[in-house]
């Protein structure tokens, strides 16, 4: 007979410390050791949790004091890996849990734009990876730059396989699929926090869905989510900026089955909500429907992902020209920085024949191009 190993999830529902990066991270290691004494194994928090979801990029239009929010946000924001990471990698080894969090993630290179990140974090404390959310919805894209898919990936873990999304990511379809196509079990939906009583008035189309769109990918996924709402009541925004409160962010925390069943929550104000489970639910919900596997047809439908980071500066030296006095075989080039490293690439392609990006080389459902790379260590400072 097959024995199910049990373990815990755990959705942290908590206000953070609106604009105020470390005291947030303050609160996020005290919450993270509270989690761990909880028994989880896993601690999701909600979107941009650390220093906070951006609420005033709904208030329009921009006003002086718009812009001083929108000033302080960035300020705030967190280089990864940076001292803020070490912080909340040494409290995630304390506790011996996971942790993803979500993080407004500074661009270490521009220093001016803000992505919406979703961080992993392993219980040996380091950093497994982060996931930048693709589109920011509507007027997030005032305050939020556009991710790539280097962290769209599946994080193997003692207790199954981690994934996570931001928000409305759940509703392009897309990213959520490319997940899926790799055996995710266990997911992290990461939101604002809000579920509306009821619908707004038709024709009215953006608001957050969170459990809708939730239940649906659980279902589809075959796998559990942990849906994380954050907190953002008008009591927990700073006394500077409460003319900028747009509405309130409750919660609304759950956690779903693979049947796309909620099997805990949802729950309001400041808690953390528990759910003991094993694989055996997994299992059967994938052995019903395999999306990325016995469920898909790869000769009609398949996804291409590009690994390739975003990348806005492309340098040119002449030695990579074959111009200057340390070019070593003469031929012309173009060396282009990556995370630090570089490397030559003819003008002309590698001299063989290329197989075009849109003619994946298997049948496949889900078909990559592209690697990631890694880049320098920054500290968290100030503009």
């Amino acid at each position: 007979m097959t024995t199910y190993e049990a373990f815990t999830l755990a959705a942290v529902q908590a206000a953070p410390v609106y604009f105020d990066r470390d005291a947030s991270t303050d609160k996020a290691c005290r919450l993270i050791e509270e989690a761990g004494q909880a028994g989880a194994d896993l601690a999701a928090f909600g979107e941009t949790w650390l220093p906070g979801y951006p609420f005033f990029a709904w208030k329009g239009p921009p006003t002086p004091l718009w812009w001083r929010a929108a000033a302080e946000y960035l300020a705030n924001a967190v280089e990864i890996p940076s001292p803020t990471t070490d912080r909340l990698c040494a409290a995630a080894r304390r506790a011996g849990i996971d942790v993803a969090i979500g993080v407004a993630e500074l661009d270490p290179r521009s220093r001016g734009t803000v992505y919406c990140t979703l961080l992993f974090i392993g219980r040996e404390g380091r950093i497994l990876g982060r996931h930048r959310k693709l589109k920011p919805t509507h007027i997030e894209r005032a305050v939020w730059g556009e991710g790539d898919a280097v962290g769209l990936v599946v994080h193997q873990r003692p207790y199954g396989r981690l994934s996570g999304l931001n928000c409305w990511e759940h509703n392009i379809v897309l990213p959520g699929y490319a997940l899926m196509a790799q055996g995710t079990q266990i997911h992290v939906a990461a939101w604002p926090g809000r579920e509306p009583d009821a619908a707004p008035p038709a024709p009215v189309s953006i608001w957050a869905r969170q459990l809708l769109l939730s239940r649906a990918f659980a279902s589809q996924a075959g796998c559990y989510v942990i849906v994380a709402g954050g907190l953002g009541r008008l009591e927990d925004v700073p006394e500077r900026f409460r003319d900028l409160f747009y509405v309130p962010y409750t919660g609304d925390s759950c956690i779903v089955d693979p049947r796309g069943e909620v099997i805990a929550g949802p729950v309001r104000g400041e808690t953390i909500l528990t759910a003991t489970v094993t694989l055996e639910a997994v299992y059967a919900a994938k052995q019903g429907c395999d999306v990325g596997g016995h469920y898909s047809r790869p000769d009609v439908l398949q996804l291409l992902v590009n690994r390739q980071p975003l990348e806005r500066l492309v340098e040119r030296s002449s030695a990579a020209a074959g111009t200057g006095p340390d070019a070593a075989d003469g031929r012309p080039g173009e060396r282009r920085r990556q995370g630090g490293r570089s490397a030559r690439r003819p003008p002309g392609g590698s001299g063989g024949r290329r197989r075009r990006a849109d003619r994946p080389r298997s049948p496949d459902a889900l078909s990559v191009t592209g690697d990631s790379t890694s880049g320098r260590r920054p500290a968290d400072r100030k503009p």
